[in-house]
């Protein structure tokens, strides 16, 4: 009989099912609770060492990525028509940084070259160095440069300039027949035109060691060494080589509000097929 009085609970046993042996109850509780604390455990090292993994993939491509970038290759793109028709607004180009690289202790070792006139160079423009120039080298140290009636002299020599265009009609005398001492353009800085005598004999401008004269293919329309000097070796970064992608000038196309930025760029991405330059594509520099 149950005594009716009796607070405490009382297990009952159902018939032709052995006892079970209260004792061992709480080991077996105690045994789930310690597997269960190591499945969490377990799962949060899991997803510790996911973390860690993830993370290190990460900061390796970020290595890699960094690495391709300041040695190797690195991406520009055109911004004005002044090495017009071998660049052309709007190309993204690849450039060697490898080749043209300074050698120092590998220079045994690495595919370094030296930089030979007619190279299209890109360099960190001497006025500004945060800013990015590409244009051919003409000059190379120690070579004599002039121009006459818009042809080039290298040591007494012309240079025959297959790649060169001419879009002004108009003679200028400081353009065309440099080095002069007549300011006909307004566009030479200030320390160039202070010093650019110095550099000059007998009617000829000496390239001095280390440095490079530079000039566009879009002769009349590029402000280059005619314009501003030198470029040191130090500033030069590496060749292009490659277009990759080219893009119609966007202010050709035909979308309203360009000054909407976020829109424009929309309505660019949208119109890609239209913009895009295809004959270009992967086009080799020269």
């Amino acid at each position: 009989m149950t005594d009716p009085h009796s607070t405490e609970t009382q297990v009952v046993q159902p018939e032709g099912v052995p006892p079970v042996d209260d004792a061992a109850q709480p080991s077996t509780v105690a045994m789930e609770e310690t597997a269960h604390e190591g499945a969490k455990e377990h799962s949060s090292h899991d997803r510790h060492e996911n973390g860690n993994g993830a993370l290190k993939s990460t900061l390796a491509s970020v290595v890699i990525a960094l690495f391709v970038i300041t040695f190797i290759v690195q991406a520009f793109q055109i911004p004005s028509g002044s090495m017009e028709k071998t660049l052309l607004i709007g190309d993204y180009v690849l450039v060697d940084k490898v080749h043209l690289a300074q050698g120092g202790v590998w220079g045994g070792v690495m595919p370094y070259r030296e930089i030979r006139r007619g190279d299209i160079v890109v360099f960190h423009y001497p006025v500004d160095p945060s800013q990015h120039f590409v244009k051919r080298a003409i000059g190379l140290p120690g070579d004599r440069i002039r121009l006459r009636d818009g042809v080039v002299f290298v040591n007494g020599d012309p240079l025959h300039e297959d790649y060169v265009i001419h879009t002004v009609r108009s003679f200028d005398y400081y353009r065309d027949n440099f080095p002069i001492d007549r300011d006909t353009t307004g566009n030479i800085t200030t320390a160039w035109h202070s010093g650019l005598w110095s550099h000059v004999a007998h009617g000829e401008l000496v390239v001095p060691n280390d440095m490079y004269f530079v000039m566009g293919d879009n002769r009349d329309q590029s402000a280059d060494s005619r314009y501003w000097g030198f470029v040191p070796r130090g500033n030069i970064v590496g060749q292009p080589l490659i277009v990759y992608l080219s893009l119609k000038d966007q202010s050709m196309a035909a979308i309203d509000d360009p000054n909407d930025k976020l829109v424009h760029s929309a309505r660019y991405l949208a119109h890609f097929w239209q913009f895009a330059r295809w004959k270009r594509m992967f086009h080799l520099i020269r």
